[in-house]
């Protein structure tokens, strides 16, 4: 099955939660939503699901338009961030609800449950009732239940935010295997840039109910075509700095200057702004053109086995990602370093200029 969406938008008490989207979903594909909250990532996914109807433009499943047709009439399963399981009863039945309601033999629920219940890696607890489960268990649990009925479109609004970075991991992994060898179109919404690109497959960026950017996961992320999609898949947001071009020098905040390189001499002389993914700098120098820039701490982050670095200097400030523990006290002097190499280039009109390794075609 194919999933369109023609020109869709929807308003609410006059606000707009979505806004013209234009998108295509192919059979047996994964598909992740990228954004933050609000963005409209799940008013989306409930007008895919047929829960909520758009004030205009058309949803077309394999052609037909299904704009009108509610849920109850498509084959579409949701799984939603929140364990959604029927407490009073067992694992199996909770599997079995969707294929009970479609008035399916007890032979295909009882081979369909299993198959299900084994793919999941929860065959061992179909006697079992939710609230005797682990958070992991109960999510698999509901994954089953939208999985059983082989619909055409599961929606995945956020599922493993509540669950510890074990689980998440886990489960990750067996998304990704489970859709492989399926036809289903699978949609994943997330805030998480790291969540989209472990996932792989495509992903929309979404912001303020408008699609910013959709394609290959990977291309999205190496090749972002505005500052805001840039923004917006990063984790920390990507670093920026205004700056100049003009003959053979690089200049940031007419601050810092340095000559310029290979990489950025097809970008010709102009007013841009430069971008630096956070795990990009480091605090010692590894490459030849690494620009290297005395900051001030503003404070250290420390999550786990990473540290956030935020710095300054008295033009603007940047975030460092740093695998380990780093601890800094505030205002403590430190020398950092910017491969030049791995600069974003955008134009005034936040447009992308230059991709580090890729280069785009300027928009007069």
């Amino acid at each position: 099955m194919s999933l369109t969406l023609e020109h869709v938008s929807r308003t609410v008490e006059g606000q707009t939660w979505i806004d013209d989207a234009c998108l295509s979903f192919e059979p047996g594909s994964f598909n992740v939503l990228l954004g933050r909250t609000l963005s409209g990532k799940t008013s989306l996914m409930r007008l895919m699901a047929g829960l909520d109807k758009p004030d205009s433009g058309r949803i077309l499943m394999n052609g037909v338009d299904v704009t009108q047709r509610p849920v109850r009439l498509r084959n579409v399963s949701m799984v939603y961030q929140q364990f959604i399981n029927y407490p009073t009863m067992t694992v199996f039945e909770n599997i079995a609800s969707p294929l009970r309601q479609a008035g399916e033999s007890n032979e295909l629920i009882q081979s369909k449950v299993l198959e299900t219940a084994k793919m999941l890696r929860i065959e061992k607890f179909l006697k079992r009732y939710p609230l005797e489960l682990s958070g992991g268990q109960q999510q698999r649990t509901a994954m089953a239940r939208a999985l059983v009925k082989d619909a055409e479109l599961i929606l995945f609004d956020e599922p493993l935010v509540n669950l510890d970075y074990k689980l998440r991991e886990e489960l990750r992994q067996e998304m990704r295997e489970l859709f492989k060898a399926r036809h289903t179109i699978a949609i994943y919404a997330t805030t998480e840039p790291n969540e989209a690109l472990a996932l792989g497959g495509t992903t929309t960026i979404l912001h303020e109910g408008r699609v910013i950017q959709s394609g290959k996961s990977s291309e999205v992320y190496h090749q972002p075509q505005t500052v805001l999609a840039a923004e917006l898949f990063s984790e920390p947001p990507i670093n920026l700095m205004p700056g100049r071009i003009a003959g053979n020098e690089v200049s940031f905040a007419n601050f810092v200057h340095f000559p310029l390189n290979v990489d950025l001499r097809p970008v010709g002389e102009g007013e841009f702004r430069f971008g630096v993914r956070p795990s990009h700098i480091s605090l010692v120098p590894s490459n030849d053109d690494d620009l290297e820039l005395a900051v001030t701490v503003e404070v250290a982050e420390i999550s786990g086995s990473e540290t956030f670095l935020h710095v300054r200097n008295e033009h603007f400030l940047l975030v460092l990602h740093l695998p380990g523990v780093h601890e800094y006290d505030v205002d403590a002097p430190i020398r950092i370093y910017i491969p030049t190499h791995k600069l974003f280039v955008f134009d005034a009109q936040g447009r992308l200029v230059q991709a580090p390794g890729r280069r785009v075609a300027r928009v007069a």
